[in-house]
This record gives C-alpha cells, structure tokens and sequence, in this order.
C-alpha cells in the first residue's frame, strides 16, 4: 500500500503554494500516530483541513499509519457536527477547531452495535455523504477500494498517468478522487481554488505553464455555467484533455454551450458509495452529440432491475443495481454485506450498446392522477423555454391528484409569469406534466457540488402553498 512511501517520496506531483513543506509535514503527523498507536490505542481521527497541502498529507500520514480517519467538512454548523458527534467522538483533530465542541452532546450507537475499527484488518477512510436528504453519513473505504476506482478510471480512458486541475474541494469524493488518480498513476495534481478561477486571479497558477491537453478537470454543472459564461474561461476549458462533469444532472442549454465552444465535456455518473465514477461519456461521444452517462468503466457492472428484481433488457427503465471493485464497505459504523449489489434509487436504462441513461431518483418520482412524472424531463422543459436561471420540481401532497406536479424556480427576470411558462410548455411535454404550482425563489440554495437540498424544498413549497390557498380561501384576510 503505501508502506516504506515517506521514505522514499517526493513531491513533484503536487503542485500548488507551499508544497514543498508537504514531506515534513507527512513525517511529522505520521511519527504522531505511531507514538499514539504505541501506547495501545489507535485513534479516531478528524480531518477537518481546509488547507490543500495539510489535508494529504494528513490523510496519507493516517493512511500509512493504519489509522481510521473521518473526512470531515470544514464549514459543517453545529447541527451538522451533532449528528457526527452521534456517530463517534474523535481522540484527535487535524485541521481547524470544531465549533462549540463544548456544546456538542455525543449520542453515540452502544458499543454492540458499533464496527470496531480497531480490531479491523484494513485502515478505513471515512467519506462523508449526505444525500440530498442533509443527514450526514460515513461511507467507509479503504486504500483498496479507492485505487480500484483509480485503476477502473486509467483502463477506461487508457493512460498511464493522471494529470488532473482539482477546483472541488478535497473533502468531498469528487476531489479526493482527483489527489487518489494523481497519486497511484505518477501524475501531476494541481490545485487551483475555484474561487481564484471565477475570479481570473491566475498569476500563481499561471507560471507551472501547464499543457491543458494532458490535464482532466472536474467540475459540477453550476461551475460549468459560471465558467462558461466567461469567454476567457470557455477558451480556457477547450484545451483540456478532458472536462468531467458529475455530482448533479446536467441541462440541455448548458451542454449545447459546451458544444458550441468545443468543450471535451465528459459526463459522468457516481456517488460517494461508489468511491466517484463508474461510467462516463467520452469527449468525443459529447462532441458527436450523444447524451446519457456514457459506459461503465471496467472495475464496475451496472445491470438495470425492476420491483420484483429482475435484470431487465435494453431501453427498459428500472432501477439501477451496481457491482464494483470500489464499492463502499457501508455507513459507519456497520458494514454491508459484500456479497449483495448497491441498489441505488436512481432509475435508469441501459442501451443496445451498454451506455447508461439516468433518468432521476425513483424517490422524486411524481405519482399524479396515476400518471408517473419524472422531475428531470419537466425541468429540462423549462429551461428550454430560457426564461429561468434555476429550476426544480416536486410534487406535494394534493387530495385530488394525489400529488401535485410544483416548480420551484429563479426568474430570470421580475416580469415572467407563471402563466408565461405554462404556455411555453403546452407544445413541450403532455398536459399532465404540466406544473400546478409555480414558486418564485431568489436561489434553490444548491451546495458546493449544485446538489438540491428537496427536504428544505419541500418545506418552502408547503409554507407558500399553505399561505397561498388561506389567502384564497379568505381574500379579504
């Protein structure tokens, strides 16, 4: 694994500010944990860095040292670090301070229930994963699953080495993936805060005179569509390799743009669990005009199923079932039964050439009148109609229809009207699809990774629906 790597080490690799502190600092958090480990306990430890040089090394120290680390996010609240502290209670803290630890009130699991990660025979890296629900989980991997995602990813796109431009933070899978490839294939990784990029503050990151042709980068759609509103940047992001786009789905508009300027977009579809990617749709798919995820990299297989379990065949939506050499071991502190696929709720299809097709979480699926609507065809419906700058769809409980089909969107502009919409779509999508309900937001309130919080979505459309039918009931209120 990673035995005898600190003596033997450099760290031409890793380029970014201060780099070249990054070895010392290995040998010191190392020499730590084995001081620690010596004293007959292996400590829990807490990563919580936001410093790019500090986390690996961190993490390799922890990893090489055999001790359980638990990735952790550096802008958790309180509420958040609560529901960690439920889980387990750290004997050490890498990074910054967790705010009022004091206050925090451990819940933990009895100890019969709890995976012993002392008596483990694997160092477990703990990746948080909250979901779209906003409930903190620990997917736990090991050193072998995260390579094996490495390995599947250098085989799928046939490369010796991995040069990745990493803007996503480190502590989410999508950026640790990128230090992970970097790493075991010998390649370069460079840091460059998605910030600085936005921003055009490149001086530092201009003088590495880096050939974009040998580099991936990996971006979420809502980064995408910020970059490439900037001709500096479209141009910018034409010249590499590769541009993966993961972590939320994608909308026509915005892929029509990455046509337009050439962008070898690569879309891709995985999850924490699956420790990133497992399929991807090459550059030059993109570019001819193929949609979907794309083929399933070789460390993986996907197989399509419904209700009762059965494989279906191709151009059959069901749901997606996932085997994988990089599958997680389960949320801590249990583990799954390795022998058992990863039943994931998302609905999907696989084609007569085995490309993957994703077509939303069978959980978001809207049941109204008996008609099943997918949320992610009626929202590409609306930003076809380029009137809104962010779009999600739900469906809230109706006595009638059972649920009712609700778009939460951002107006582009103050003047657009529900009714505007309404009628754009009638020669789009059947009149069932049609949203009931139109709310107006500032912001869907995406995170770092432009996922949706539908939970807190759900509680909107509740509070301004409940106050829009009172104030119906009751005009003169």
């Amino acid at each position: 694994m990673l035995d005898n790597w600190i003596s033997h080490s450099s760290n031409e690799w890793l380029v970014c500010e201060n780099s070249h502190q990054f070895l010392q600092i290995v040998e010191n958090l190392y020499l730590q944990l084995i001081e620690s480990k010596q004293n007959e306990k292996i400590p829990n430890i807490f990563l919580v860095e936001r410093q790019p040089v500090d986390f690996i090394a961190s993490l390799i120290a922890a990893i090489t040292a055999k001790c359980p680390i638990f990735i952790c996010n550096p802008d958790w609240q309180y509420q958040e670090w609560q529901q960690v502290f439920d889980l387990v209670t750290p004997d050490i803290i890498w990074g910054q301070e967790i705010p009022d630890k004091q206050k925090i009130i451990p819940n933990q699991i009895s100890a019969q229930e709890q995976f012993s990660l002392s008596d483990s025979q694997f160092s477990p890296i703990m990746i948080p994963t909250g979901g779209s629900s906003g409930k903190i989980k620990f997917a736990i991997h090991t050193w072998e699953t995260l390579t094996a995602s490495s390995q599947g990813f250098q085989k799928y796109f046939q490369i010796p080495q991995v040069n990745s431009v990493c803007v996503l933070p480190l502590h989410h899978v999508s950026g640790l993936m990128q230090f992970i490839r970097c790493f075991t294939s010998n390649g370069k990784l460079v840091i460059l805060p998605f910030r600085e990029l936005e921003n055009y503050q490149l001086k530092k990151y201009q003088r590495y005179n880096i050939d974009h042709s040998k580099f991936f980068i990996s971006l979420v759609p809502t980064q995408l569509q910020r970059l490439i509103q900037k001709s500096n940047l479209n141009r910018w992001l034409s010249q590499f390799k590769t541009v993966l786009l993961g972590g939320a789905p994608a909308w026509d508009e915005l892929l029509s743009k990455a046509r337009y300027y050439n962008i070898p977009l690569a879309l891709t579809y995985g999850m924490t669990e699956t420790a990133s990617q497992i399929a991807t749709l090459k550059p030059e798919d993109f570019l001819k005009g193929k949609l979907g995820c794309g083929q399933v990299l070789p460390h993986a297989k996907v197989y399509i199923s419904n209700d009762n379990k059965y494989k279906l065949k191709s151009n059959k939506i069901g749901k997606l079932n996932i085997d994988a050499q990089s599958l997680f071991l389960g949320y801590y502190p249990y583990i799954r039964n390795k022998d058992e696929s990863l039943k994931v709720d998302d609905l999907g299809l696989l084609d007569e050439e085995d490309y993957l097709y994703v077509m939303g979480r069978d959980s978001d699926k809207i049941i109204t009148g008996g008609e099943n609507v997918y949320p992610l065809e009626v929202e590409s419906a609306i930003r076809q109609t380029k009137m809104v700058s962010d779009i999600c769809v739900i469906g809230v409980a109706d006595k009638i229809w059972g649920e009712a089909v609700t778009a939460i969107y951002v107006p582009k502009s103050t003047d657009i009207t529900s009714l505007e919409l309404k009628n754009q779509l009638t020669v789009k999508i059947s009149k069932f699809k049609i949203p009931k309900y139109w709310i107006p937001v500032s912001s869907l309130g995406r995170n770092s990774q432009g996922k949706i919080n539908r939970q807190k979505l759900h509680e909107i459309a509740r509070d301004k629906l409940s106050l829009h039918l009172t104030k119906s009931q009751n005009p003169k209120s």
